[in-house]
């Protein structure tokens, strides 16, 4: 495929709907995925669902969060952070320019990701047979996409996201609209997760793959290269 330009897409919202704890991009999951990516020599550009300073989620910050995967050196340099600023809205943009699309997660992308635009853009990606990609939070941009066919984006595919069993070992299952495994479990095909909670689980399907949880942004990205040879 050579030189690929990929889309990641973050969350714009930045607290719970029916608390006052913030939340937002998990930082990891973007900064985990663009390295793989970068440093194998494609280019990735981050855009947001609707323009603007992108909110990170503040657990993603904490020590020894951050230190995985180097995430603390990124979080330190001015000029990555620099693309968190002023990001477009997915809306804007011309799809056509891009490769592929990694959603990023986070919670806030169970209160902004099922939205007309970003299921029109993973539609987009889907029907002309390019790379449709999310990790932990993020899967939750796949459900209820339609395709030009009629169909649903996950009608009979396998794939993964972040579990209810992480949910509560987040202490968030008070806090979330709704449980992303069971809307995943009832619209794909196949939903499967890691043996322990927060280990690597990617899953591949064609063009479509998936990561369950912060450990698996990466790996996510390693699937991307493998499909882009």
């Amino acid at each position: 495929m050579g030189r690929m330009k990929f889309l990641a897409l973050s969350t714009s919202a930045h607290r719970y709907a029916n608390s006052g704890i913030h939340t937002g991009m998990w930082l990891g999951e973007f900064t985990h995925f663009y390295d793989v990516l970068t440093d194998a020599g494609h280019e990735v550009t981050l855009a947001s669902v609707d323009g603007g300073s992108v909110p990170i989620d503040p657990v993603s910050l904490k020590t020894p969060v951050i230190q995985l995967g180097g995430t603390n050196k990124r979080y330190e340099d001015p000029d990555f952070m620099d693309q968190l600023e002023g990001t477009p809205a997915i809306a804007d943009l011309n799809l056509d320019e891009f490769d592929g699309i990694y959603l990023i997660g986070g919670h806030g992308t169970l209160f902004d990701f099922q939205n007309e635009a970003v299921s029109r853009a993973v539609a987009h990606f889907a029907d002309n047979d390019k790379i449709v990609s999310a990790v932990c939070h993020g899967p939750a941009g796949l459900l209820d996409v339609t395709l030009a066919d009629g169909s649903k984006l996950l009608d009979g595919r396998k794939v993964t996201g972040y579990s209810w069993a992480e949910e509560k070992l987040a202490r968030r299952t008070e806090e979330v609209p709704y449980s992303l495994e069971e809307k995943l479990r009832d619209q794909a095909g196949e939903y499967t997760t890691a043996t322990v909670p927060m280990t690597k689980h990617v899953v591949v399907d064609g063009k479509l793959i998936t990561g369950q949880n912060p450990t698996s942004a990466a790996g996510v990205g390693e699937a991307v290269l493998e499909l882009a040879v």
